[in-house]
């Protein structure tokens, strides 16, 4: 199963009811030496995988999507675009797939429409008292541990 040069599915779900499809063009991987395992290998090949995706500029979002997935992801965006490193597996292949993973469970939790809103209630008599106790007996419990007084 390769992974270069295809389209990248995001599978159908709340939020993008008929699923994603972000073009393989928007798509930039950059390689580069791994420091995982890989024995002699690892200082010859380019087996770490660096997938670049820029969410503002894909045209595979609706005007909505691209805003809650910006909004969601905004703390792991470097200068507008997403980045995701691999480099767990020995082989290129299976790192660019890995990567290829990761980014398709990102924008998958990242589409999600938010949940209900929560509405604001009282807390009831009982459950009050009872925090009220339960903060009393920690407070008698921390005074027995205190040193009397000299008499």
């Amino acid at each position: 199963m390769d992974a270069r040069g295809r389209d990248l599915r995001v599978p159908p779900q709340p939020g993008a009811r008929h699923g994603v499809v972000i073009p393989a063009a928007e798509l930039v991987e950059r390689f580069s030496r791994s420091s995982g395992p890989g024995g002699q290998g690892v200082n010859t090949t380019d087996s770490r995988v660096e997938l670049l995706f820029d969410p503002g500029a894909s045209a595979a979002f609706s005007d909505a999507q691209r805003e809650r997935v910006i909004a969601r992801l905004e703390g792991r965006l470097a200068g507008g675009r997403l980045s995701i490193v691999a480099s767990g597996e020995r082989s290129q292949l299976r790192n660019r797939e890995a990567a290829r993973a990761r980014l398709v469970a990102l924008l998958s939790e990242a589409l999600l429409p938010p949940g209900p809103v929560r509405r604001a209630t009282r807390p009831t008599r009982g459950s009050q008292i009872r925090r009220l106790e339960s903060k009393k007996r920690r407070g008698e419990t921390k005074a027995a541990r205190r040193r009397l007084p000299p008499p």
